[in-house]
């Protein structure tokens, strides 16, 4: 039996630009895309009820499941995923530490059922954000192997979220098996270079609601940057089934009457998901 899944991650920018209208949209794109796993960054605890309404999809928010609240939580939100079928959160990870202290978004995994399949690991991550802080990445993404070690399933595994690193930067390059960090390599499949077209570029100048951040944080003109990433488990770690990607685009990358979603755009793909056969 092979199901169908679509996934798709964003970063919904909290309450930043004019946030009632970017929610609106949010929900409008989220109705027409009918996404069955969804990570969503940035987002507050009640934004999460106003883009889920109307959609089949059932959500949780960090701080439905966290035993405190990160510092500026309540400013810049945190990490929701939102499933088609029944999940269950497996386990929440707290990336901060010591070098990373300011960071208000918790990794959320969570089991989700699928149909006639049974469970698949959903991991939904945010790293640290700004350009100097790769060494922080690295110690990230290396504990999302950890993480996914200790409650991947049978199923490949779904990781999706706002890495704030491009695909040549260490973390992401370990991610997907082309270097090993600390003398441990992983490997992942990015869904982009299985079937997407084009650079696929997800924070850049070309967005109104990321000029401000960019001028902020970059301080350089004409900035595109692919920071935004689906990721599904290795046959070498998940032998007995697969997680083939049909297709993989850009989602909410244009202005709905003049409003732009987020700051970021969305990554949405395509996965025929099933078990080999053992006869």
């Amino acid at each position: 039996m092979v199901t169908r899944v679509r996934v798709l991650t964003l970063n919904v920018w909290n309450t930043r630009g004019p946030a009632a209208a970017r929610l609106a949209v949010i929900n409008a794109g989220l109705r027409r895309l009918e996404p069955d796993l969804v990570a969503f960054q940035e987002v507050l605890p009640e934004q999460l009820p106003e883009l889920t309404a109307g959609t089949g999809l059932h959500g949780t928010h960090q701080s439905q499941t966290a035993a405190t609240a990160p510092p500026h939580a309540e400013r810049y939100g945190g990490t929701a995923i939102a499933t088609r079928w029944p999940h269950r959160i497996v386990e929440v990870l707290d990336q901060r530490a010591m070098d990373a202290p300011d960071l208000p978004w918790l990794t959320l995994a969570a089991r989700v059922s699928l149909p006639g399949l049974g469970d698949v690991l959903f991991l939904a991550p945010t790293t640290s954000f700004r350009l100097d802080m790769e060494a922080q990445r690295e110690r990230q993404v290396r504990a999302l192997s950890d993480l996914d070690a200790r409650h991947r399933t049978d199923l490949p595994t779904v990781m999706a979220g706002d890495f704030n690193a491009a695909p040549d930067s260490a973390g992401i390059r370990y991610l997907t098996g082309r270097q090993s960090l600390s003398g441990r390599s992983t490997h992942f499949h990015d869904v982009w270079e299985v079937a997407g077209t084009g650079p696929g570029y997800t924070w850049c100048a070309d967005n109104p609601n990321a000029t401000e951040d960019i001028d902020y944080l970059v301080r350089q003109p004409g900035y595109h940057r692919r920071f935004d990433y689906i990721f599904v488990g290795s046959p070498h770690a998940h032998p007995r089934a697969f997680a083939r990607v049909r297709r993989a685009g850009l989602a909410f990358d244009k202005p709905v009457d003049g409003v732009w979603a987020s700051d970021h755009y969305g990554v949405v793909a395509d996965l025929e998901v099933g078990l080999l056969s053992t006869g």
